[in-house]
């Protein structure tokens, strides 16, 4: 059954580029602007319909010729069959993807990279295969981040659970591994009850649940995907009465890692304590950016950027690390956070 739905999408994924080549070759005056293919991993995450917000909304603006844009709807071989669309039928010059399965989707990559089609990815760093370039926050600095400011608002000791993503995921991995060398050096009187989830949010609240009924006296969540957790987490918290306002006897101490809107209010109304604004915006407008300039063999070196990130040398090609601030109380409502200006 899983083989039959992935085919029938890549030909429904073909028929509609066919009509889109179609429309382009008759529409298009100038011809000379580059043709890019998007597939976006996942509609079940507040912070990826973000990002596919302003993918939208960047495509309007840049001098590309896009393709219809595809999702792999968090799987790995749905993406490869996208990909093959996107380069045959729509001749892309240049991908666009966020592989979800960092370690599956070499050989995608090594079939691109012998076609001579570029790859931008976004969020996730590949193990191995050729990339254009990755397009991604440093994800070590937001599991410190999350834990020095839990280590501190717990005043170095308590009982924290941590929503681990995927382990076999470059986000999932260097966010728990910064995170549990932070605690372990920093805060060795707080005790880590480490949850994995996959990146799933009913595994994270069954676990929570769980957890609670062992340890009533929890008193921090670090969720490494509020996107996916916050929601689920909430409402578990408040069932069990346990969803007081910051400040108040009894507040879990909560720090996230997204800063989609609801986090934001989240913060506002004294639910979380803070999050770490993954910036959804750069990534849709960056993605774009250097996809066009793989497309036109442009090249870039290791270094500081223009945009207030840091290029940085990767085995397999370049990453541009792009900020993400910690977002509290006392900032929630800076207007240059994105999920402060995303339309809702």
């Amino acid at each position: 059954m899983k083989l039959a739905r992935i085919h029938s999408t890549a030909v429904l994924a073909v028929m509609a580029l066919a009509t889109a080549c179609n429309r382009e070759s008759t529409d298009s005056s100038s011809g000379d602007e580059p043709t890019i293919g998007i597939d976006v991993p996942r509609t079940d995450s507040d912070f990826w319909n973000s990002y596919a917000h302003y993918l939208k909304k960047d495509i309007r603006t840049s001098d590309i010729d896009a393709l219809p844009v595809t999702n792999s709807q968090n799987d790995v071989t749905l993406l490869a069959a996208n990909v093959q669309v996107l380069q045959t039928t729509g001749n892309a010059e240049a991908i666009i993807m966020a592989p979800q399965d960092s370690a599956a989707i070499a050989s995608t990559l090594d079939t691109l990279s012998a076609a001579k089609v570029p790859v931008v990815s976004v969020d996730t760093r590949p193990d191995t295969g050729d990339v254009y370039m990755v397009v991604r926050a440093d994800n070590r600095a937001y599991g410190t981040k999350a834990c020095e400011f839990l280590g501190e608002q717990l005043g170095g000791e308590g009982k924290v659970a941590e929503f681990q993503g995927a382990l076999d995921s470059i986000n999932g991995s260097d966010r728990s591994e910064a995170f549990a060398q932070c605690m372990k050096g920093k805060f060795p009187k707080i005790k880590v009850f480490e949850l994995p989830t996959d990146w799933k949010d009913d595994i994270a609240s069954a676990k929570l649940q769980s957890l609670l009924t062992q340890h009533p006296d929890l008193n921090g969540i670090y969720m490494q995907a509020g996107g996916v957790f916050l929601q689920p987490t909430m409402t578990l918290l408040e069932q069990k009465g346990l969803l007081k306002p910051a400040g108040e006897k009894g507040h879990i101490t909560i720090v996230s890692n997204d800063g989609i809107p609801q986090e934001l209010d989240a913060i506002r109304d004294g639910h979380i304590d803070a999050t770490i604004s993954q910036p959804a915006d750069l990534y849709a407008k960056y993605a774009m950016y250097y996809a066009k300039a793989a497309a036109e063999g442009r090249t870039f070196e290791p270094g500081p950027t223009d945009h207030d990130s840091t290029i940085i040398k990767l085995p397999n090609g370049l990453e541009d690390q792009l900020p993400a601030p910690l977002v509290t109380k006392d900032n929630v409502d800076d207007k240059s956070l994105w999920g402060n200006s995303l339309h809702r």
